[in-house]
């Protein structure tokens, strides 16, 4: 099993997903450091309960491969870094917390759609732009009802989830689908739970 230095955070990374991070703190500044000079690539959990900041929190097992795309420098020895999302892992074994997380990891296939997976796709696009658009009209800042998903359903399955602000929780529970299908179905689910939300907050 690969080890793969770790970036436990309070937020999920899903795969085709941005990551802006603002580093600073001693342990992470060491890691991104390494991961720079290596092959760009760290892992990102979610934090289940304490705090990334020292350590001494319980993390989820499920979490993604986060490779850089870009990484500054600042002149006080911050980092500033955008990664992107790019495929699933479970994290066998802790190995170190110093000088920064370390982890045995396994890589978590994604499996090709199921016959009939783009229909369920097609029927969820419309109702994530209606969430979208509602969000607009109670000005949440976020993703424009205009967004375009990618032809390949694979690919957009994962872009539906990322467009919609899901709570940490539910977003993990996104990450953890092992199929197409199944992680539609979910978000499907989801986004009808957030509309109901949203019509409630119109109604205020």
């Amino acid at each position: 099993m690969p080890e793969l230095p770790m970036f436990p955070l309070g937020t999920v990374l899903l795969p085709h997903m941005a990551l802006p991070l603002h580093i600073f703190e001693p342990r992470y500044v060491s890691l991104i450091e390494d991961v720079v000079a290596g092959d760009g690539e760290f892992g990102v959990t979610l934090i289940a309960r304490g705090h990334e900041v020292g350590g001494g929190d319980v993390r989820h097992d499920i979490g993604t491969v986060a490779k850089v795309v870009r990484a500054e420098e600042l002149d006080d020895g911050r980092w500033v870094v955008i990664a992107v999302g790019t495929r699933r892992i479970r994290v066998q074994r802790w190995v170190a917390e110093e000088p920064y997380p370390l982890a045995d990891i396994e890589e978590l296939p994604d499996p090709e759609p199921e016959p009939g997976t783009a229909a369920l796709l097609a029927d969820l696009e419309p109702q994530l732009r209606r969430s979208l658009a509602m969000l607009t009209d109670l000005g949440e800042e976020g993703v424009p009802s205009t967004f375009e998903l990618s032809d390949d359903v694979l690919r957009a399955s994962w872009q539906a989830a990322i467009v919609i602000p899901f709570t940490p929780y539910d977003a993990q529970r996104v990450l953890e689908t092992d199929s197409c299908r199944e992680r539609l179905l979910l978000t499907t689910s989801l986004v009808a739970d957030l509309e109901e939300t949203l019509a409630f907050r119109y109604d205020g």
